[in-house]
């Protein structure tokens, strides 16, 4: 075992000699072999624990056996408690993601801070075909199917060639001593009742199910290079970069086969699955405004485009903006703003000829009614248009400029302390307190990106 550790670690370039890498160290069977194949191999390591208080006294436990494993070893141990139930709740995620949000965290925050050249994980060849069972009834696509990777960024994994029953025997030759974690026996988790119960079951059907996995898991990893290839040029032509978002237009859209798993494909990277795709296409041929949210981004139908942003932050509905002088008679703001947008007072003499671009709008300073304030927009919201006799709503203006839904959401509103629209900023500004010959404080606002 301890040669296929040296040529696996070898073939794949996981570490290199000098190097310090930190080990992720539950205390159980597999990561105690782990340190003890690492330390015979001759590299340099840490440890890192992870205390999730999950299970009563047994995290303690587990906490004061890699301690020990740790002194034993002579080498740095660091070690990070979490409350993971009450995170879990909070984030509304399961506990499984929780740990591993947690753990993976953890890990490349000392990774980074004491600069340990890699993170090495226990992970080995069950563990790889228990992902591929998730993944596979998770829908992911191919590229969930080969299984673990041997390398992640920082994070790699020498032990993937092995498997569960070669790592006991290893354990009981070399007379390690570990931890159990009784909830690994229980069919809590999906993993947990992958591994109890079907894995058993195709091993009865399948005798030789373990090396044919591990051949599968090859042969995808290959296949999905090569589809991913494919992926990557159709992506460099469909996904367009616009704004802080991407456009994918609709009738070359159509010209792929098969167009579903190519649109799949195309917006997976945005937290979209295979069941949104099919929702997309059904509405491919219907009317303009439809939107499809994932959790970290909105895709909308607007005429012959699909529009993918960011999700607009509902966190900040509104900021205030008041101004003081100070004791040297500068002006100050009091609140802080959006992203891209700014504001300024100048004192001037006399006001010659004023030049607005369209992401500019300068006031009176002293004719505008304090605070001031940023919100988004609402529906009936009107103004009354710099240049212009009467009002017109905000929904004409974005009519006007062929705002998507998206985009207008994204639009802030600039208002006085009655609520008076002063700017819809970046499109056009109001004439409330115009600056004019007699003016001699300017505010002038100025947005770099809508």
């Amino acid at each position: 075992m301890y040669e296929r550790f040296i040529d696996h670690i070898e073939k794949e370039h996981l570490l290199a000699p000098g190097q310090t890498v930190l080990l992720a160290v539950s205390g159980g069977r597999d990561s105690v072999t782990l340190c003890h194949l690492v330390a015979k191999a001759g590299y340099r390591f840490a440890i890192a624990h992870c205390n999730f208080h999950l299970r009563p006294g047994d995290c303690d436990r587990d906490e004061a056996f890699v301690r020990r494993l740790a002194d034993r070893y002579g080498v740095a141990l660091h070690v990070a408690e979490f409350d993971t139930a009450s995170y879990a709740a909070s984030h509304g995620i399961s506990i499984e993601e929780a740990a591993r949000n947690q753990r993976y965290g953890f890990f490349e925050e000392v990774r980074a801070k004491e600069g340990y050249a890699c993170i090495a994980t226990a992970h080995h060849r069950d563990d790889s075909i228990e992902t591929f069972f998730i993944n596979l009834l998770r829908g992911t696509g191919i590229a969930g199917l080969k299984g673990i990777p041997p390398r992640n960024g920082h994070v790699v994994r020498p032990m993937l060639p092995f498997g569960r029953d070669e790592i006991d025997r290893y354990v009981e030759e070399h007379n390690l001593e570990y931890v159990d974690d009784y909830t690994n026996a229980q069919p809590l988790y999906m993993r947990n009742r992958i591994r109890l119960q079907l894995l058993p079951l195709l091993r009865q059907l399948q005798p030789s199910f373990d090396s044919i996995m591990q051949d599968n898991l090859s042969h995808f990893s290959d296949a999905s290079r090569v589809y991913s290839a494919a992926v990557e040029s159709v992506r460099s032509q469909l996904v367009v970069a616009r704004g802080d978002g991407f456009s994918i237009d609709i009738e070359q859209l159509r010209t792929l086969e098969p167009i579903a798993t190519y649109l799949f494909e195309l917006i997976r990277p945005f937290g979209f699955g295979a069941a949104t795709a099919e929702q997309i296409l059904s509405c491919l041929d219907g009317q303009s405004g439809k939107v499809f949210n994932s959790s970290t981004h909105s895709i909308v139908l607007d005429r012959g485009q699909l529009l993918i942003t960011p999700r607009v932050s509902k966190e900040v509905a509104e900021y205030g903006i008041d101004i003081l002088k100070t004791a040297d008679g500068a002006i100050e703001s009091r609140e802080g703003l959006p992203d891209g947008i700014a504001w300024r007072i100048d004192a001037v003499d006399a006001v010659d000829t004023i030049r607005l671009e369209r992401n500019e709008a300068w006031f009176d300073a002293d004719r505008l009614r304090f605070p001031l304030k940023l919100r988004h927009w609402r529906s009936g919201d009107r103004f009354a248009p710099f240049g212009m006799q009467g009002s017109r709503l905000v929904s004409d203006l974005f009519s006007d400029q062929k705002l998507s839904l998206i985009e207008k959401d994204r639009v802030w509103i600039l208002c006085d302390s009655a609520d008076e629209i002063l700017w819809v900023a970046g499109l056009r500004a109001s004439r409330i307190a115009p600056v004019t010959k007699d003016t001699r404080r300017i505010m002038k606002w100025k947005i770099t990106k809508l």
